[in-house]
């Protein structure tokens, strides 16, 4: 069973094949009419699809247990698709992937305002997927995922720092040691008052694990944390911005912060240079994820490199396992892999007398 899941062909590879677009493909293997589509065209595409040997959803009919062909990818908010870079790009990567095994991804968000926290559940329960995977749980919505794992529906969860994880299938990155590695950066250009400004509310694992990461970087090394330095954005470059605004507003001196996600590193900067404040000769700034706008900041900035799209296709694969009833290996990429891009931001090479 397992070789025959291992590179199925796919409606692109037909599209090529017959010389028309996936779309066309998709209206003539669903025998949807109307389209505008000549007869000639259609006959193309049906023996492009014999020739490689593609069936619509092949794939997710031969998965133990499979009967939808469709998969939830489920995320905090929808709106976060708009302003998180990392986010697009995980969802991108686990649907290209869901088109290698012929399934379909359904998206759904678990902490919407205006709709009943876990209503995903009602996926699992009424059976119309087959499998998920859950990106960023937050604290308040672990019940559900201990609902889901008591169905016994293939569950992966995205993320390192989910309370005892051994009952659940997980994968990502250790958050909590790439972040450790960020701030080492920073105390070895001599920062000892390092502020920190995460990318979510503390109620998201992830968010506790980066925090956990700056912790123990400044207790290492014996300095001290002051709570001003501490503040919490929201996903997005403008949460960043305001929350960079609150951290002045203390008056509470650092000379570098720690941004939680590159995103929220944007906002900083420019509340930072708002303030009067040089980026890095005043303070040092560094990020986390390397999304590509990363390069082109201004100053370009220092971060974390994640390997998004490969993060994507390691949790689909480890899903594509449990639907194929194996037991799947559990990935967590250690900060090894995940190394520290320096630019700029963080001042790395910069004279003492350009220092402030």
């Amino acid at each position: 069973m397992s070789s025959s899941l291992k590179s199925p062909p796919t409606s692109s590879e037909v599209a090529r094949r017959a010389g028309v677009s996936r779309t066309t493909v998709s209206f003539v293997l669903n025998n949807v009419r109307d389209q505008g589509i000549s007869e000639a065209t259609r006959e193309k595409v049906l023996a492009a699809a014999r020739d490689i040997g593609y069936e619509p959803n092949a794939a997710a009919r031969t998965l133990a247990g499979g009967t939808t062909g469709t998969v939830a990818l489920v995320i905090p908010k929808a709106e976060h698709l708009y302003v998180d870079v990392f986010l697009a790009q995980l969802v991108a990567s686990i649907n290209q992937e869901c088109h290698r095994y012929g399934l379909k991804m359904l998206i759904e968000s678990s902490d919407d305002e205006g709709r009943e926290p876990g209503a995903f559940v009602d996926l699992v329960r009424s059976r119309r997927i087959d499998g998920l995977i859950v990106v960023n749980p937050s604290m308040p919505g672990r019940e559900y995922l201990d609902r889901v794992l008591e169905a016994g529906i293939p569950m992966v969860v995205f993320g390192a720092g989910l309370p005892d994880m051994d009952r659940f299938h997980t994968t990502g990155n250790d958050t909590s040691l790439s972040s450790k590695m960020a701030v080492n950066h920073l105390i070895g250009l001599g920062h000892s008052r390092i502020a920190f400004v995460n990318f979510a509310q503390p109620e998201y694992l992830a968010v506790n694990e980066r925090e956990r990461g700056w912790r123990e970087a400044m207790a290492d090394h014996g300095f001290a944390i002051d709570p001003a330095w501490v503040a919490y954005a929201d996903i997005s470059a403008a949460s960043g911005y305001r929350a960079t605004q609150e951290l002045l507003a203390r008056k509470a001196p650092f000379t570098a912060l720690f941004a939680g996600n590159d995103t929220i590193a944007f906002g900083a900067i420019r509340a930072l240079k708002e303030a009067g404040l040089r980026v890095p000769q005043d303070v040092a700034v560094v990020g986390y994820d390397d999304i590509p706008m990363a390069e082109f900041a201004s100053p370009p900035l220092t971060t974390v490199r994640t390997d998004t799209m490969g993060l994507g296709r390691d949790a689909m694969a480890m899903l594509v396992a449990l639907l194929r009833n194996e037991t799947p290996v559990r990935t967590i990429v250690p900060d090894a892999l995940m190394p520290l891009v320096v630019r700029e931001s963080c001042g790395a090479g910069l004279a003492d007398s350009q220092r402030k």
